[in-house]
């Protein structure tokens, strides 16, 4: 059987009530190709402008080793100069990435190049969105958003593979106990049955993204995304209407994080040795009772 991929929906421009009909409300996933085509951005950004407008400032980058259990959670591999980084993912592969960074910060300017989809939508929430820059070959590793919003995640200057799952499978994805993330031990890409039972039968939705095209990913849903070029990628995120989804992004949040940082503090590897064999019992009792339904 193996994973079970169905390509994404895609649409070229969409209206309001077809948007929050078919994918707001269902929260299911789309890609837009004619949002990005409105604005300065889809001409003017490349890697080469990026590096322009930035500057010299140093960044934070990540790689594809398993997390170290002593480490805090989302500890950088390595340090780097802006415009070295961007040279670098320009000429060869790295699995090097750049995230929980904000250009738009360094470079102000980049807020006049994109415009927030409110025709489509409301609650948007960050004055300075994410960006995210990645070598060819590098992967972001399956995981769903700590604080549960709906994404607009728009790419540029290059392609990138993506597998997304509803909420819903969590336990077959393996996911760590009070984490947003799977177990790192397999690839999704490409699983181990043998090892690995529960994603046989799992469902997904894949997706190629292409400059200037932008996904939507509703609250909640796991993403796995590769770099099939040096490339990168804003995220508009908004909140759900929903109170339930709000009261659990602010527990992620708090509660969650603050415990899952103590526990990471004071026990290290045993802590984390007992996430991933709990992660493992969760995902073959669920594949045991048939979950989800």
């Amino acid at each position: 059987m193996g994973v079970i991929l169905k390509p994404i929906d895609v649409v070229d421009d969409i209206t309001q009530e077809e948007f929050r009909e078919k994918y707001l409300k269902p929260r299911i996933p789309v890609v837009i190709k004619n949002m990005a085509r409105k604005w300065p951005a889809y001409q003017k950004w490349t890697l080469d402008y990026m590096k322009e407008v930035v500057g010299d400032v140093t960044v934070p980058l990540y790689d594809s080793s398993k997390a170290d259990p002593s480490a805090p959670i989302n500890a950088s591999a390595a340090e780097m100069k802006f415009g070295d980084y961007i040279d670098l993912i320009e000429k060869e592969p790295t699995d090097l990435r750049i995230f929980l960074f904000d250009p738009i910060k360094y470079a102000p300017k980049l807020l006049d190049d994109y415009v927030f989809p409110k025709e489509l939508m409301g609650g948007f929430l960050d004055k300075y969105p994410n960006m995210f820059f990645g070598g060819k070959g590098s992967v972001t590793f399956l995981h769903f958003d700590i604080d549960m919003a709906h994404i607009f995640h728009t790419h540029f200057n290059g392609r990138k593979h993506i597998l997304l799952f509803d909420y819903k499978w969590k336990e077959r994805l393996y996911q760590i106990p009070y984490a947003t993330y799977s177990l790192e031990d397999y690839d999704i890409e490409h699983p181990d049955f043998k090892n690995f039972p529960a994603l046989d039968g799992v469902e997904g939705i894949e997706c190629f993204l292409e400059h200037g095209d932008t996904l939507f990913m509703p609250t909640g849903w796991w993403h796995w995304m590769k770099y099939l070029d040096g490339s990168f990628s804003i995220s508009l995120r908004a909140w759900d209407k929903s109170w339930a989804v709000k009261a659990h992004s602010l527990w992620n949040l708090t509660v969650q994080r603050k415990f899952d940082s103590f526990m990471k503090a004071r026990f290290k590897k045993r802590y984390m040795d007992w996430k991933e064999r709990k992660a493992i019992q969760r995902a073959n009792n669920a594949l045991q009772k048939g979950l989800p339904k």
